[in-house]
């Protein structure tokens, strides 16, 4: 499992110092099903907007 999992959207709750996701936990979904083919068929559904 990973140490560290980076973010880059700093308007994300989680969003920590230095790129880090300080989530407990990650959910990420594809846009088609079970499977992917690419990066770009998934969403991180873990994101929260800061207030």
């Amino acid at each position: 499992m990973a140490q560290d999992v980076l973010c880059e959207v700093k308007n994300c709750h989680y969003w920590a110092q230095g790129n880090k996701c300080a989530a407990d936990a990650i959910y990420v979904v594809s846009h088609s099903g079970k499977q992917a083919a690419n990066q770009r068929e998934t969403d991180c559904q873990t994101f929260e907007p800061k207030e």
